[in-house]
């Protein structure tokens, strides 16, 4: 190679070279700008707080809504029984207000399992005035229990009851499609309850149904005998999950009345991540002064949900 053609290869090799450098640089100034941007912000997702009618200190009507504003709770969930005659008066009390109707807290006659024909045919016509009722205040369902261990006699725990409660529910569910709500299996721990104890089989049993009126809860309470909160909410996943119920983990009373046992953060990630849009509802007591120990539980769940 003579001193001409060397030169010519030396800088044919520095031009390559630079260009590779300079290829490098932007190549690395475009991750920099990558790892410059901000995370993509997950949506939030809000905890709509609803109250039964016994939990804030007052007894009448306006006067537990005038509570509950000054407390930014957003839904009221009233007991079922005598609902009919009283949809005018919830929704009087409500109007020009930033709270709905959650729930219907049960309150029907007889129940689904029941053996004996008259009790179930109490159920039946009970039950269905409940959910026309709770169409009408635009709630999000009517909580009810299969059979609770008391309710005797009632069909045994068999996979052909099985196959009978999701007959019944079907056509339940059907009715509440045509009314605007839904009917909420609610799972209950061991104590209260032989049949549907945990969330998921509440869920699967809801799915069996076979019917968009047949949904899901889950209440603290009772969650735990799950193996997690975060695990019982997603057992039912968002197409189920219909309605939350919170009292203290240790005697059901004001969360934060049983101290450290009160923690809901693992339930309330599961939520959060769910985006569950729907209400969780006190339904507990209080063995101190409700004006302290109400506004106390509502900050600490608040805390907590900011937490999970």
């Amino acid at each position: 190679m003579n001193r001409k053609q060397f030169l010519q290869s030396s800088l044919a090799g520095i031009a390559t070279i630079a260009a590779t450098s300079t290829g490098l640089s932007s190549c690395a100034k475009t991750a920099e700008k990558k790892e410059e941007q901000p995370e993509e912000k997950k949506p939030s997702v809000e905890l709509n707080l609803s109250f039964q009618e016994g939990i804030t200190p007052f007894e009448e009507l306006n006067q537990k809504l005038d509570y509950m504003e000054k407390l930014g709770i957003v839904g009221f969930e009233p007991g079922g029984r005598g609902l009919a005659g009283r949809v005018k008066e919830i929704q009087d009390a409500l109007k020009n207000r930033n709270i709905k109707v959650s729930a219907i807290c049960a309150g029907f006659e007889g129940f689904i399992l029941a053996e004996d024909p008259k009790v179930k045919a109490q159920f039946d016509s009970t039950m269905r005035e409940i959910v026309a009722a709770a169409g009408e205040l635009g709630s999000t369902g009517v909580i009810m229990v299969p059979a609770f261990n008391g309710q005797k006699p009632c069909k045994p725990h068999t996979l052909e009851t099985r196959d009978y409660l999701c007959e019944q529910l079907h056509e339940l569910g059907e009715y509440a499609v045509k009314c605007g709500t839904t009917v909420i299996l609610e799972p209950l721990n061991r104590k209260e309850a032989f049949y549907m104890r945990l969330v998921g089989d509440a869920a699967a049993i809801a799915r069996d149904s076979q019917s968009e009126g047949v949904k899901c809860m889950g209440d603290f309470w009772h969650m735990q005998e799950e193996t997690s909160d975060y695990g019982a909410f997603w057992s039912a996943g968002t197409k189920y999950l219909q309605h939350v119920h919170m009292a203290s983990r240790g005697t059901r009373k004001m969360p934060g009345e049983d101290g450290d046992k009160d923690n809901y953060i693992d339930g309330f990630r599961a939520l959060k991540e769910m985006g569950y849009s729907k209400y969780v509802s006190f339904e507990c007591g209080s063995t101190g002064d409700k004006n302290v120990t109400v506004p106390a539980a509502v900050e600490l769940l608040r805390a907590q949900w900011e937490k999970a």
